[in-house]
């Protein structure tokens, strides 16, 4: 381990650790890779208890705070907390199309990555415990992190004082089809709510599809922005005050030139920073892979939208899309046509991607877990998130309507103290 010197970002105490870990934690012997995390803290709270944060994605690097708010300001009263750069991304050792072919053939390298999901993220995190001398630690799981505390949970429970999950309790069982079935209700009764309260946005929906697929737009990055890639602005629904903000989105999308109507560069911009997957794509890669155990995924998203078909960009009315990968992100995406063939190998692959959960260990579990389940939550589904809640031994549930997936961005908080109190009754 080692550790940079600490420093103040506006009221908050930063401190670098790097760590280095086995690729594969059953053969130490073996590749290792390099684990970075960040400890944050309230100056006056240097001998406080940890707190690992499992941030959502996956394969999104840990957050960034540049001072001390939000839920962050609620957890350095009572912790230190460690900002954990899940393995693949952020300043941990790199998965992208630059390192990849480093790894050897597309067989190889799916092979390496076989050593990226939440088993593996738990066996770093123990590791990163134990380094830093460490009793079992406190962890807040938001979105996938609440996957990997759910894994945690399974296989290595003696490492945790108490779990916090906000949006992340996921299938424990089951192919990856019934994640995107029931994504896709929800999507359509959010769209309906959003038209409902922007009813010319349905019209100007319609008219940008179109437009799109007629009419030669590009993006300021260089490629052609395509109609699946304009749906991709369903994700705003999944969030309290980003729904509001699409309609600010959609506000300025046509300009009067010389040529016609054509796409304002504004509106170009804000897409192309919202659906490029150059800084994570190994959530591209990985995303299916979460729900995977035992069947391949075989492109789940992909075959449940054929089954829908007002979900299709061709429809009469197209609906905005939410949290999926598609087999075409791989071929309208510069940073990822690189890794199509590979994307390809993951989805057909069923074996060497080891356990994601112990049914029977969950089922007796003694560890104190809360839960925020949003009622109406569009990437991780209510129903799916209370089967399993029910499932864990001792979970307590706090679910409200009042929040969407992004409700600790919303009142980080409020939400924070009220799942520390039910772990705590």
């Amino acid at each position: 381990m080692s550790a940079a010197e600490s420093y103040l970002v506006r009221g908050l105490r930063v401190q670098d650790h790097r760590f280095t870990a086995p690729l594969d934690h059953a053969h130490p012997e073996g590749p290792s890779i390099t684990l970075f995390a960040r400890e944050l803290s309230d100056p006056e709270g240097k001998d406080l208890p940890w707190l690992l944060f499992l941030q959502g994605g996956p394969g999104g690097k840990g957050n960034r705070p540049t001072g001390l708010n939000g839920w962050l300001a609620e957890a350095a009263k009572s912790f230190r907390i460690l900002m954990l750069d899940q393995r693949g991304t952020g300043l941990s050792t790199p998965v992208n199309r630059q390192t990849l072919p480093r790894v050897g053939n597309l067989a190889a390298q799916a092979d390496y990555l076989s050593h990226f999901r939440a088993s593996d993220i738990v066996a770093d995190a123990e590791l990163i415990r134990a380094e830093l001398g460490s009793g079992p630690w406190s962890i807040f799981g938001q979105s996938y992190g609440g996957f990997c505390a759910l894994t945690y949970l399974s296989f290595a429970p003696e490492g945790l004082k108490e779990v916090l999950i906000t949006g992340g309790l996921g299938p424990l069982s089951g192919p990856a089809d019934q994640v995107y079935q029931a994504t896709f209700e929800r999507l359509r009764r959010r769209n309906a709510e959003y038209f409902a309260k922007y009813p010319a946005d349905r019209e100007l929906l319609t008219q940008l599809m179109r437009h799109v697929s007629d009419v030669p737009e590009f993006l300021p990055t260089g490629e052609q922005l395509t109609p699946e890639r304009v749906q991709m602005l369903g994700n705003y629904l999944g969030g309290n005050t980003r729904f509001d903000a699409l309609h600010f989105v959609f506000e300025d999308v046509f300009l009067d030139t010389l040529d016609g109507a054509r796409l304002s560069d504004n509106f170009l911009a804000t897409v192309a920073s919202y659906v490029g997957r150059a800084a994570n794509p190994l959530y591209a890669l990985m995303h299916e892979s979460i729900y995977v155990q035992g069947a391949a995924s075989n492109w789940a998203a992909a075959r449940v939208l054929a089954a829908n078909p007002d979900f299709r960009p061709d429809a009469a009315e197209p609906l905005l899309t939410g949290e999926a990968i598609y087999p075409w992100y791989f071929e309208q995406d510069p940073a990822l046509l690189p890794l199509r063939e590979l994307a390809d190998v993951l989805a057909a692959r069923t074996e060497g991607w080891g356990a994601l959960y112990d049914l029977e260990q969950l089922a007796r579990n003694t560890v104190p877990v809360a839960a925020a389940v949003y009622s109406d939550d569009i990437f991780v589904d209510r129903e799916i998130s209370l089967a399993t809640a029910a499932a864990v031994k001792g979970l307590h549930v706090w679910e409200s309507a009042d929040f969407h997936h992004d409700g600790i961005a919303d009142d980080g908080e409020g939400i924070f103290a009220r799942l520390l109190r039910l772990v705590r009754a």
